[in-house]
């Protein structure tokens, strides 16, 4: 086959666009060859619910799916039934970025609260959090947090504890969109398991795309409630593999030898760098803090458009001029002062 494209290129506008990372496919490479039983009968998935006990605690349960949005329509399916209502923020994943799919594939009504750094508080979930009873209402029965947020921002353990206790209170169960759980972890220095069990998470849609694998996510429970059903639904919302034993070959790569931990770290380090950098220059505006891949910044408007030009970038607010520069496990020193030094010149 021709090569289509160029190997070198490099672009900060999504942790989607990186390739895969060599141990991934490597580890795919590896469990090629052979007839091996379909639709997670394989050993690689069995082995990999072994490893995500390791890693998660005890009685964590790992389903893989195909995308993070099967994974998160899936997984609150899994935790409200047909009447029940999820409470988010605004800027959540699930509400601005599926497509609808929350609503429109799985039947959940999403009730936003709006926040300032794109994180949930026990107070603004309280907002949300009322008419239980009232026919007329959708109930609020869960809560879904993203980790990291879509504004960069990062959740330390005792405000996701904090959410918990509330919800739970509530009777509300949580579920935490972990595309960037990795960048999360790695930027608090804390395991996986601080960030969702022992926070009280009740059920995690498991990142693995932003952070280097090919295809594919996870859902992870830790109870057999928030587990319920979910075996049928991931066949009902077409997101059953059938050659399910490459999807888990990848995760098993991810949580070996902490790749997910040095792939995530790397992608940070290029962020705090890449801010540290910009904001050095005039008329440069770091709008967000900077806690995991990426940074939220207001360009001067005459250096947006040749700038993307060369390393391409999404808007994030056309009508403040904010844009977004996500950094990946593949981006590099060279790449991040690449792009400051352009911008520099662009600004004379």
């Amino acid at each position: 086959m021709t090569r289509l494209h160029d190997p070198a290129a490099h672009t900060f506008a999504s942790d989607n666009y990186a390739g895969a990372h060599p141990e991934v496919l490597q580890a795919m490479i590896e469990a090629n060859g052979g007839h091996v039983a379909s639709y997670g009968a394989d050993p690689y998935t069995r082995r990999l619910g072994e490893v995500v006990a390791e890693v998660f605690g005890e009685g964590a349960s790992l389903d893989p799916v195909l995308t993070g949005t099967g994974a998160n329509v899936a997984a609150l399916q899994a935790l409200v039934p047909r009447w029940g209502a999820v409470i988010c923020a605004t800027t959540a994943h699930v509400y601005t970025d599926e497509g609808g799919a929350p609503e429109r594939l799985g039947g959940i009504k999403l009730l936003t609260v709006p926040t300032p750094d794109g994180k949930l508080t026990p107070e603004l979930i309280d907002r949300q959090a009322y008419g239980w009873g009232d026919q007329q209402r959708p109930q609020p029965l869960a809560v879904t947090i993203t980790q990291s947020t879509e504004l960069g921002t990062v959740y330390t353990p005792d405000e996701l504890r904090a959410i918990t206790d509330r919800s739970h209170a509530h009777g509300m169960t949580v579920h935490l969109d972990g595309a960037r759980l990795a960048n999360a972890a790695a930027s608090l220095g804390v395991t996986l398991r601080a960030l969702t069990r022992d926070a009280g998470v009740d059920s995690v849609s498991l990142g693995g795309t932003k952070n280097g694998l090919v295809l594919g996510e996870s859902v992870v429970t830790f109870s057999e409630e928030a587990r319920a059903g979910l075996v049928f639904l991931r066949k009902m919302d077409a997101q059953l593999a059938s050659k399910m034993r490459f999807t888990s070959a990848q995760f098993l790569a991810m949580f070996e030898d902490d790749l997910w931990l040095r792939s995530a770290t790397r992608a940070n380090a290029m962020a705090t760098r890449l801010a540290a950098a910009l904001a050095s220059l005039p008329g440069v505006t770091i709008t967000q803090a900077v806690e995991a891949n990426a940074v939220f910044v207001v360009l001067p408007i005459e250096a947006v458009e040749p700038l993307r030009a060369v390393h391409h970038f999404y808007d994030w607010n056309r009508a403040t001029g904010e844009v977004r520069l996500m950094c990946s496990f593949d981006t590099t020193e060279e790449h991040v002062d690449r792009l400051v030094a352009d911008l520099r010149a662009l600004l004379g």
